[in-house]
């Protein structure tokens, strides 16, 4: 009994995923993750405070996220590249430089395909084992303000709404 309260009360420890495999919520400050890009420089997340930043999670294994990458490329990297208050940043699941270098290219995708060879990133926003294909809009403030899971064609448009709508906010007002 002793055994079972103890793993009980560790269980209780962990972060929970929510339905979707998400250990963090709308609305909360995103996690100061590290980016690494396939040359090896880094930033953190913070490093893009004062823009809107879509972070992207996905694997070149990933079916979903081939499904998914040409119309992040066509609607919302190619409409929103130049916007100086903007950034996307794919983030290649548990795969070297090279593997993933190779991924941008087999999918034609222009925007940053970044480096999460150990899974820290990804395990600071979504449960052990949950899937891949995801994605997190975040505010010029930190704070986490729309995510997806899978692509549903439905979902995918509210995204580029959110997007647009907090584009076309003054930098700085609510």
């Amino acid at each position: 009994m002793k055994l079972f309260l103890f793993f009980a009360a560790l269980f209780a420890l962990l972060p929970a995923g929510d339905d979707r495999g998400y250990i963090v919520k709308v609305g909360e400050k995103a996690p100061d993750i590290t980016i690494t890009y396939t040359d090896g420089t880094t930033k953190k997340l913070s490093d893009f405070r004062g823009k809107v930043v879509m972070l992207q999670f996905t694997a070149s294994w990933c079916g979903v996220c081939r499904k998914e990458m040409p119309f992040i490329e066509r609607d919302i990297w190619q409409k929103h590249k130049d916007h100086p208050q903007f950034a996307l940043l794919g983030i290649d699941l548990k795969e070297d430089a090279a593997t993933t270098e190779q991924f941008a290219r087999a999918t034609k995708v222009t925007y940053p395909l970044t480096l999460d060879p150990e899974g820290d990133a990804f395990y600071s926003f979504a449960a052990q084992g949950a899937g891949v294909t995801r994605n997190i809009v975040i505010d010029r403030t930190g704070t986490i303000i729309f995510m997806t899971r899978l692509y549903d064609p439905e979902e995918f448009q509210t995204l580029c709404e959110v997007i647009e709508k907090e584009l076309a906010k003054k930098k700085g007002k609510k």
